[in-house]
């Protein structure tokens, strides 16, 4: 590299303060009420969610949760 980098101190260019607009963490992952059960899947299935889980690098019962909410709350309306 022949051309060196030159730093200066300060701010540089036309910069403008942005409101945090993030919420804050204990808003972003809002702990829902869940209930543990043990439930008996067919292989077929449980492998189906395995192989996909691993495919999206995911954990296969939190697919099968998504599925179970979507399907509780597409029917309870």
């Amino acid at each position: 590299m022949k051309n060196k980098i030159k730093y200066t101190d300060g701010l540089k260019g036309n910069l403008k303060v942005v409101k945090d607009f993030l919420p804050p963490p204990d808003q972003l992952a809002l702990k829902e009420e869940n209930v543990k059960i043990t439930i008996s899947l067919k292989k077929n299935s449980v492998d189906f969610f395995k192989k996909k889980a691993k495919e999206k690098r995911t954990s296969y019962q939190k697919m099968i949760r998504q599925v179970v909410d979507l399907y509780a709350s597409h029917y309870h309306r």
